[in-house]
């Protein structure tokens, strides 16, 4: 059941197209009983060695459309952080859970509350990387205090390769389903999207900012992440929401 999401739905036709690129995912330990207070019924918090895992993930999204449309300028490029963990069902799917997601694009937010039913929130976001590899990447929420920044690049000295069965970046990674949930409904969705294995690499980092997770009121997160690394782009099929049974 662990293995099922990474396979691409058989005779499902993807609802959107879109490119992912520039993605820095950044990794700190969490306390599993924490998590367990604020998902809604259904999701159990997924782990490795013991710990849960709260992610910030800031990346560039490029060519977004409609299956079968074109991609529209302005509208169909921006950029986006989003503040994640890891969990799986009753089923024992495993998944990505959303504490919010920022994007630049005030469209794709409400297409994201709406047809995707994600904590979306609009941001002013900057993105630019340098002759030199660095990149700095900033985004401040509208109606928040406080600029997140990041600053990092890949380390040169690593060669990109997929991640292992059983690794940490395995765990964190190779992630398949996002799972989302409609209060008003009281209905638990999941939304499956499919890509080729992430090829990574170890990030340096110089600039590391908790700020998004202070906006979503995650507590006890300090200090440099556990985890850093950068991902090469890919190719995305995003699928039709589904209710969770």
């Amino acid at each position: 059941m662990r293995e099922h999401p990474r396979h691409r739905p058989a005779g499902e036709r993807p609802a959107m197209l879109q490119t992912w690129s520039e993605l820095l995912f950044l990794h700190w330990r969490c306390e599993p009983g924490w998590l367990r207070t604020i998902l809604p019924p259904g999701l159990h918090p997924d782990t490795h060695d013991g710990s849960a895992w709260i992610g910030v993930v800031p990346f560039r999204m490029d060519r977004i459309r409609p299956a079968g449309l074109f991609a529209v300028s302005w509208l169909s490029w921006f950029l986006e952080l989003n503040v994640r963990t890891y969990v799986h069902d009753d089923e024992g799917r495993p998944g990505v859970w959303f504490h919010s997601l920022d994007a630049n694009r005030w469209p794709a937010c409400k297409i994201g509350r709406a047809a995707f039913k994600l904590p979306y929130f609009h941001a002013r976001m900057s993105s630019a990387t340098g002759s030199d590899g660095w990149t700095d990447y900033r985004c401040r929420r509208l109606g928040e205090a406080g600029e997140a920044y990041y600053r990092y690049r890949p380390d040169d000295m690593a060669l990109a390769r997929e991640a292992e069965a059983g690794s940490l970046e395995f765990f964190l990674l190779e992630r398949y389903l996002l799972f989302s949930h409609d209060p008003g409904m009281g209905r638990l969705f999941s939304g499956q999207v499919h890509h080729r294995p992430y090829r990574y690499r170890p990030a340096a980092v110089e600039e590391c900012s908790l700020l998004p997770t202070v906006w979503g009121r995650i507590p006890g997160l300090a200090g440099t992440p556990a985890h850093a690394c950068v991902a090469e782009t890919v190719d995305v099929e995003v699928f039709a929401l589904k209710a969770v049974s």
